[in-house]
């Protein structure tokens, strides 16, 4: 009974704490930004920027799960501590791990959590940029370049413009089917995508080519495309906002790009720190509570000097990673997940150092 009370005692301390930076952050993020791009919300009414920023609050709340879990967790051992709370549950027989054993399990919660709301961030984000009228920053269009679908076929376009869902000049060569059966080489002046509907060509040429090279060939003025599903955004190199895509979308958008010849190493990080960011969470966990053993006699401002040194730290592991990452000095994979990798390797040392 005694060590569920006091499971539910730091449990209680830590979540206090951890939910009051969680909105306090996100607040003050909110409020930066604000003053950062006033310039740039000129003629939207003030309601429409509010209701932006409560869209944003998903983003700006995953950015600060890693940093309110390090702020939490300091100040719960390091005020147990300094109460002498630690030294009294060491007398009793309870060591420093079983004491805080319940920090772990939410760490454990909280990254689950974190990975829920890295699913909704994106969908609010892209509610967020439709309220403001906010133009995509991704790219828009694509010229002269060739396209690989997950069943063979190849399109070599002149040009496509996303916007409009149109394509200037294309051939497609499609493998054939079945044996026995031709392929199948279209050439088209024009193409227009039509939502539900797909791909209209225009002004072009069907060719029937079998395995004897006979060749079939039928003039269209148009002809409506049958098995080309993909979308003219999903045609792009670039996505048109890494941070509107779930993470299934940007694995679409990477295997597209993969199959068009290009090498999107940098969407490849975003995606994998998708589940990194949150996963940091459980981590800081890990290595702050030790950190904070270590100088119990450290008052509020060792709590917010070590935090705030704390999170620079990984905040520039995090950017370096990142651009070595997109740069292909770093596999995308390893490039997301160093800084959590170092902070483990701490809180590993740290955790046998402890005294327990």
């Amino acid at each position: 009974m005694r060590i569920r009370l006091l499971d539910r005692y730091v449990a209680r301390e830590f979540l206090r704490l951890f939910f009051l930076f969680l909105i306090a952050m996100p607040l003050f993020i909110s409020l930066m930004d604000l003053v950062e791009r006033l310039d740039n919300y000129e003629g939207i009414p003030p309601a429409l920027v509010a209701l932006s920023y409560l869209y944003q609050m998903p983003t700006f709340m995953l950015w600060a799960f890693p940093a309110a879990a390090l702020i939490a967790t300091i100040f719960t051992v390091n005020n147990l501590a300094r109460h002498s709370e630690v030294t009294a549950a060491k007398t009793g027989g309870i060591s420093f791990h079983r004491l805080f054993a319940a920090l772990p399990v939410l760490g454990v919660l909280l990254t689950g959590f974190a990975l829920v709301l890295s699913e909704v961030a994106p969908v609010a984000n892209r509610m967020r940029a439709e309220v403001i009228g906010e133009r995509p920053s991704g790219q828009l269009s694509r010229i002269n370049f060739v396209y690989r679908t997950r069943d063979g076929r190849v399109f070599s376009i002149q040009r496509l413009d996303a916007v409009r869902g149109e394509i200037s000049h294309l051939y497609l060569e499609q493998p054939p089917p079945a044996p026995g059966q031709p392929a199948v080489h279209i050439q088209a002046a024009r193409a227009r995508y039509v939502a539900d509907e797909g791909w209209l060509l225009s002004d072009g040429f069907v060719r029937l080519i079998d395995g004897s090279r006979e060749e079939r060939a039928y003039r269209f003025a148009e002809m409506r495309a049958v098995n080309w599903s993909e979308r003219p955004d999903q045609m792009l190199t670039i996505p048109k906002d890494p941070e509107q895509m779930r993470y299934s979308e940007l694995s679409e958008f990477i295997e597209n790009a993969r199959r068009s010849g290009g090498r999107p190493l940098k969407l490849m990080v975003e995606q994998a720190q998708k589940i990194a960011i949150p996963v940091a969470t459980l981590i800081i966990i890990l290595f702050a509570a030790p950190l904070a053993h270590s100088s119990p006699r450290g008052g509020a401002a060792y709590g917010i000097g070590i935090s705030l040194g704390i999170t620079i730290v990984y905040l520039m592991l995090f950017k370096i990673a990142g651009g070595a990452g997109a740069g292909g000095v770093l596999p995308p994979l390893a490039a997301a997940w160093l800084p959590n990798a170092v902070f483990a390797v701490a809180a590993g040392v740290l955790m046998l150092r402890v005294r327990t």
